[in-house]
């Protein structure tokens, strides 16, 4: 990693956008290096818009205000396209991750990006599904960013998801996560 890397999550509350980040901030902090996985609330609500932040890095991070020009934009919920900004201050080599079951194209139609952005897509929220029964895409898409960023391998993905819910959940709950992490990893497309 030659420079900072700046990802912003968009999401809704309860749908595990802010662990995500915190989970993904805890995979690049286990390879060395710095990172940083903050929040930014509006109204404190289940199905609230919300948005998240990392910062990683090889060196000490000294910025502590949201990212406003993301190199990544992850967003786990499709319909905050229609009602968010989600472009917003990307530059011309954003990476976007959406999760739908919308093919890559259609959502690079929808988001208007340029020829020069990479547009992916999972379909996160099903896997979740599939995997332990909630509608819960936050393993899926961190399984979907280890791929197309690089950022961290997936099995130091796997054993930071694993640390993270083992402190909560049942031993069926991890292992759903493990799996829907993996198969986010290996159905992401790009368009």
């Amino acid at each position: 990693m030659e420079k900072m890397i700046e990802i912003r999550w968009h999401g809704r509350g309860g749908q595990g956008t802010v662990t995500a980040a915190k989970v993904l901030a805890d995979a690049c902090l286990s390879k060395g290096g710095y990172v940083q996985a903050f929040p930014e609330y509006g109204p404190e609500r289940a199905g609230a818009p919300i948005r998240a932040f990392n910062r990683i890095s090889e060196h000490a991070i000294r910025m502590y205000g949201p990212v406003l020009h993301p190199q990544i934009v992850s967003i786990a919920d499709a319909t905050l396209m229609d009602s968010v900004n989600v472009t917003e201050g990307s530059p011309d080599d954003c990476i976007y991750l959406v999760n739908t079951s919308r093919d890559p194209k259609e959502v690079r139609q929808k988001l208007k990006a340029k020829d020069t952005q990479k547009v992916y897509a999972v379909d996160a929220t099903k896997i979740a599904l599939d995997s332990f029964g909630k509608p819960l895409p936050n393993s899926s898409i961190l399984g979907a960013l280890s791929r197309i960023t690089g950022v961290v391998t997936l099995d130091v993905m796997l054993e930071n998801v694993k640390k993270s819910f083992g402190k909560k959940f049942a031993q069926k709950i991890i292992d759903g996560n493990l799996e829907a992490t993996r198969r986010g990893y290996e159905e992401v497309k790009e368009g």
